[in-house]
């Protein structure tokens, strides 16, 4: 009987979001971004197109796969509170972490989706399956082609445009 007790507790204090969780309605900021209570939150371990990133479909015609990933995160999450227990600070000074809707990770929910890539440079390769998924099912950007969003970026900061940073042709050197 102590053990059932012992047990279930723990149980329900693995459920308790702890003091430093952000824990709220989450506003969409983009496919990997969130405020809570006026925080950035920038989830762990994937990354998103941006917001003015363009993909090609099946169809090869582009679209904005920054702004669909936005738009289904956000339908995914539907005003449900979101639990975000916190990984470290990024070079921009929002806070890292991993969120949850429900039980459900964000992360692995977006990898899964198409709607982001695992990003093992950053963050080990732990959605490296969800991805595999998503690639094998042919979801999201898996439909079509896409520019990986940290090489989109790098070609913006480069004073390249997002149509031309978004074609896959202009990306790779």
């Amino acid at each position: 009987m102590r053990r059932i007790s012992i047990a279930l507790m723990l149980a329900l204090l693995s459920n308790v979001a702890s003091a430093d969780d952000f824990v709220g309605q989450a506003s969409v900021i983009d496919g990997d971004t969130l405020e809570i209570h006026g925080t950035r939150i920038r989830l762990w371990g994937i990354d998103a197109p941006e917001s003015s990133q363009l993909c090609r479909g099946e169809d090869s015609l582009q679209y904005r796969c920054g702004v669909q990933a936005a738009n289904d995160l956000d339908a995914f999450i539907a005003r449900r509170p979101v639990n975000c227990v916190p990984v470290n600070l990024d070079q921009y000074g929002r806070t890292v972490a991993t969120c949850s809707v429900a039980g459900a990770d964000l992360g692995n929910w977006l990898v899964l989706s198409g709607l982001a890539l695992d990003w093992p440079r950053y963050w080990k390769g732990r959605y490296r399956a969800a991805q595999r998924g998503a690639e094998q099912a042919g979801r999201g950007i898996w439909r079509g082609s896409y520019v990986e969003p940290w090489l989109y970026r790098a070609c913006i900061r480069s004073n390249g445009k997002p149509t031309f940073c978004s074609d896959d042709a202009n990306s790779h050197p």
